[in-house]
């Protein structure tokens, strides 16, 4: 799609205030979307609703299913006014804290409320009706998802790859017989994943109803223990055994002398363009009806990926393997014109990867928080060297918050630079509110910014440290922020800057 010049605000659902141990889909969300109608904010970034584990820090990027809802998203509220609930289903709940997600309480209380409202199905008719309708729209994924899960239940939680061979293998009578006899467990799992989507949809048309537009994020890869990967093992590099026979990661660099071991089993991409790469196109568009933009993450990796021997302990002994892009972006470019897509291309990119994102006209990301090393002059993050055609970002959801960023990590050198670029005094206590000002003044056309920058916050707001497995995605916003003079002073500014059509 075209981007107008506009602006919009960085926040996952998680970060929402809630009672029941984590932010959701519900009221706190729509206050949200009324913020941002009111501040002239026009888009609304969020990261993957996939579901998530304990097993990997709760991190939204590793998950069980690239098309799956995370159920702990789920509003206990929404279900209680759509009447899945009633009202004391919700009283006498257990203390859950505020302003930290709580993920193994929420997940206790969604897999309960839901249960409940699923022994209301049959009395339900018309809900019983729309989760019927649900499910035969949604049976290439749900079916296999449904499945899975269950599997895993019933089989202590342990991974696919070492489940019976009959099972391990898809043998189409094995198959038959499980889902026989785990019904009632997949029909409860289907269920979940209509509340989400149910609610989600409600949501959705809430911020079209408000002229908010929603950005969604795919991260690149998918967990080996995944319904994607069992579901459809010939879409990635696996042996005789259904194992991975190279890992994804990226090669040693500036930051790491190892380079990164990601773990992830790589896409078969010849395999996939053999097909049409149905499997990729039907996951964009799965993420194109629940979105009006969405970032590719690691979009190197959709030019040329890393590949890395299993059995390897680090990133070190892996090679470039060459990718079909042109072939696979005008295979989505069938289907979506212009490409609803932002290509995250930070990190060290290469001017292979910067010819594919011109000729398909993909905006990039820049972060200001990289724009003020030495090279300050000619660091493409520095915002005179901006061009229309990206995103602006103060940081990311794996940076810290600018007030962190300026009180932990920017030495007196890069201090300096950065007073002497905005030519004013810098303070922990203003320099994030000028860092926002800054992104609104770029030639990009879109402006993002995390929340607890808008805010000021420190480095105990940061969501996450990339490569710290866990501790993080669980800072939350506290009710009653969010007031109608921040609103007010946010919209002035986005008018100032010509990102809004409204004035103040």
């Amino acid at each position: 799609m075209s981007i107008q010049r506009s602006s919009g605000i960085l926040l996952h659902i998680t970060s929402l205030p809630s009672r029941f141990g984590i932010g959701d889909l519900g009221p706190e969300a729509k206050r949200f979307v009324d913020f941002l109608a009111r501040s002239g904010q026009s888009w609304w970034q969020i990261l993957p609703l996939n579901p998530t584990s304990s097993v990997h820090g709760n991190s939204p990027y590793s998950s069980s299913s690239a098309y799956a809802g995370n159920t702990l998203l789920i509003s206990p509220e929404e279900m209680l006014y759509s009447g899945l609930l009633e009202d004391q289903d919700l009283d006498c709940l257990p203390s859950m804290p505020l302003g930290r997600a709580d993920y193994d309480q929420a997940e206790s209380l969604r897999a309960s409320l839901l249960l409940k409202a699923f022994a209301l199905l049959d009395s339900r008719p018309e809900i019983r009706e729309s989760f019927f309708g649900f499910c035969a729209r949604q049976a290439h994924w749900l079916h296999d998802y449904a499945l899975f899960m269950a599997l895993k239940q019933s089989f202590q939680n342990r991974p696919w790859y070492q489940w019976p061979e009959q099972l391990r293998r898809r043998d189409p009578q094995a198959l038959g017989e499980y889902s026989l006899s785990l019904r009632p467990e997949m029909d409860l799992i289907r269920f979940g994943q209509y509340i989400f989507f149910t609610q989600w949809t409600t949501l959705r048309r809430y911020c079209q109803d408000h002229g908010v537009q929603l950005i969604g994020d795919i991260p690149i890869y998918v967990n080996e223990d995944s319904a994607d990967v069992w579901a459809h093992p010939h879409v990635f590099k696996l042996d005789e055994n259904l194992r991975p026979r190279v890992l994804a990661g990226v090669p040693p660099d500036y930051f790491s002398a190892t380079g990164q071991l990601w773990g992830n089993p790589v896409y078969d991409w010849e395999q996939l363009r053999a097909d049409g790469f149905s499997w990729w196109l039907n996951r964009i568009r799965h993420n194109t009806e629940m979105f009006d933009l969405v970032r590719l993450d690691h979009f190197r990796g959709f030019v040329g990926c890393w590949e890395v021997p299993a059995g390897e302990t680090t990133a070190v002994n892996g090679s470039w393997v060459d990718v079909p892009a042109r072939d696979f972006l005008r295979a989505v470019a069938d289907n979506h014109t212009p490409l609803p897509l932002i290509a995250e291309d930070l990190g060290t990119i290469t001017d292979d990867v910067r010819t594919v994102m011109r000729e398909f006209g993909l905006p990039g990301m820049k972060i200001l928080l990289f724009a003020f090393g030495p090279d300050l002059p000619t660091n493409p993050y520095a915002p005179h060297n901006h061009e229309r055609k990206c995103v602006v970002y103060t940081g990311t959801h794996d940076n810290n918050t600018v007030r962190g960023w300026f009180e932990q990590e920017a030495d007196q050198e890069t201090r300096a630079r950065l007073e002497a670029y905005l030519g004013v005094e810098c303070k922990a206590d203003n320099i994030a509110l000028k860092m926002v000002r800054l992104t609104m003044q770029s030639v990009a056309d879109l402006a993002i910014f995390p929340l607890q920058d808008l805010l000021g916050m420190d480095a105990g707001a940061r969501m996450n440290m990339p490569g710290v497995a866990n501790g993080h995605w669980t800072w939350r916003l506290q009710s009653g922020i969010l007031t109608n003079t921040l609103a007010e002073n946010l919209l002035t500014l986005t008018a100032l800057y010509g990102r809004t059509s409204q004035h103040p």
